[in-house]
């Protein structure tokens, strides 16, 4: 397990990248600089981490590589694809049928269903609903028998699994996850962070998670880390010991 400070890789396939992006949020006396020039290859298929302190800009970077937020200058791409060349309308459809996401706070619609919301991108798109992949998610999900419940009738471990569900049901290119296990127990987030890596091993998925819990990190195949809005290091095939060994390095 070695720390490393390359950031781009040829190892992999590139499912999202950045170039020499910037983000600033206000202006004159105010003005802040989130990010500040970070370049980083996200490789396809495997599942990555972003930590840092708070204020680095990890959640910045991750909102801006799926497209959630505009660059204030610098190039991000899904796959061969320039964000940042799209119309809102194509970025939105972008968002629709290439990405999944899930945060924290779930983002379920409170009147519908489980199915209903697991579903509901699918709908929107007009595409059909791949029935066999939605009873497979469901059950190692463990939420088969919970799919006609509405939101405030399942636990919060429940709620996260079908926005897990959610983002998975359109075999997306790449999921971005906002801090998916901050609102979980353990168990909860044992068996959810299993199911992600289940998905990246066995099924190739590319998922891209922020966290500032080391032993969530230890399920990456890679942990970049931010410092000060910039990308720092990174480590390989992470333990929960050496992600918190780079991290004091950082004074995290």
């Amino acid at each position: 397990m070695t720390t490393t400070t390359a950031y781009d890789r040829p190892r992999t396939t590139a499912a999202s990248a950045a170039r020499d992006l910037v983000k600033t949020y206000g202006s004159g006396a105010g003005e802040v600089t989130a990010l500040k020039g970070v370049t980083v290859t996200v490789g396809s298929g495997e599942l990555t981490a972003i930590m840092g302190p708070s204020g680095s800009g990890k959640s910045t970077l991750m909102h801006c590589l799926a497209g959630l937020d505009t660059a204030t200058s610098g190039q991000i791409f899904l796959g061969d694809t320039e964000i940042g060349a799209l119309s809102d309308a194509q970025l939105s459809r972008l968002r629709r049928d290439r990405l999944g996401f899930v945060f924290q706070s779930f983002n379920l619609v409170p009147t519908l269903t489980a199915r209903q919301n697991i579903t509901l991108p699918a709908r929107l798109a007009g595409r059909p609903v791949d029935a066999a992949w939605l009873t497979e998610i469901a059950g190692t999900l463990g939420i088969s028998d919970r799919l006609d419940h509405r939101p405030s009738e399942l636990s919060g471990g429940q709620q996260q699994r079908v926005a897990v569900a959610r983002a998975l049901i359109g075999s997306p290119d790449v999921i971005f996850a906002d801090e998916p296990t901050g609102a979980l127990d353990r168990a909860s987030s044992t068996a959810l962070l299993g199911f992600l890596r289940r998905c990246v091993r066995e099924l190739g998925q590319t998922v891209v998670l922020v966290t500032h819990d080391p032993s969530v990190a230890a399920y990456a195949d890679r942990v970049l880390l931010l410092a000060d809005g910039q990308l720092v290091d990174e480590v390989r095939q992470p333990s929960a010991d050496t992600v918190l060994h780079a991290l004091s390095r950082l004074g995290a």
